[in-house]
């Protein structure tokens, strides 16, 4: 199939990009690392010693970060519908998040310990259909910030990926009930064009929902 002058000029710009060629010399899986050890850099939400539980870690570079900052004594337990080569220390499950099942596996790898800390990087696949993406990614949201309500203990923490857009404002309001404080973040290594935001919600105040 021949390449289009968009998938070619996407190609060129991800070669060129200076957080792909570091993340391959310092055996990162992905650019995303950076988002991540930006913010935690900023905020320490990574300490040894936490349990973190990571939504939608596939290929990993969230996985490889966190899981050297929470050591000595931490646990990861990771989740994706893609499967994710293994990294050391961290327990992975495939799977789809939206499965009663695939949540109840994914409780048990916790061994009915709190969590400290909720990662989401989690994302549809984009169809390119504005509305139904953002539709989409709000509800992924709204299952991670559920999964927060139930499983983080008082005091712990949520970062989560969303875009912005259609019910944005009103999941940020959700959170802001949730947690004490919450943040906005947009590291460096999210590109200009993309809507990603991060929330980072900070002092869960516990208590399940209704």
């Amino acid at each position: 199939m021949k390449r289009t002058k968009t998938s070619k000029g996407w190609m060129m710009e991800h070669v060129n990009d200076p957080f792909v060629q570091r993340a391959k010399a310092e055996g990162l899986r992905a650019r995303a690392a950076y988002k991540l050890l930006e913010i935690d850099d900023k905020d320490h939400i990574l300490r040894p010693g936490m349990v973190v539980a990571e939504l939608g870690a596939a290929p990993g570079s969230w996985s490889q970060v966190a899981v050297r900052r929470i050591q000595p004594g931490g646990k990861l337990v990771a989740l994706d519908l893609l499967p994710m080569e293994p990294v050391p220390g961290v327990d992975f499950l495939q799977g789809d998040f939206q499965e009663d099942t695939v949540l109840e596996q994914f409780v048990s790898l916790l061994e009915g310990r709190k969590v400290d800390l909720v990662l989401s990087d989690m994302a549809p696949n984009i169809s390119g259909i504005a509305t139904s993406d953002q539709g989409r990614m709000m509800y992924l949201g709204e299952l991670a910030l559920d999964f927060a309500a139930h499983y983080l203990r008082p005091g712990g923490a949520m970062l989560i990926k969303l875009f912005q857009g259609e019910g944005f404002m009103e999941y940020r309001k959700a959170m802001q009930a949730a947690f004490r404080v919450v943040h906005s973040r947009k590291p460096a290594a999210s590109r200009d064009r993309s809507s990603e935001v991060y929330l980072l919600g900070l002092d869960h105040k516990g208590g399940q929902p209704g």
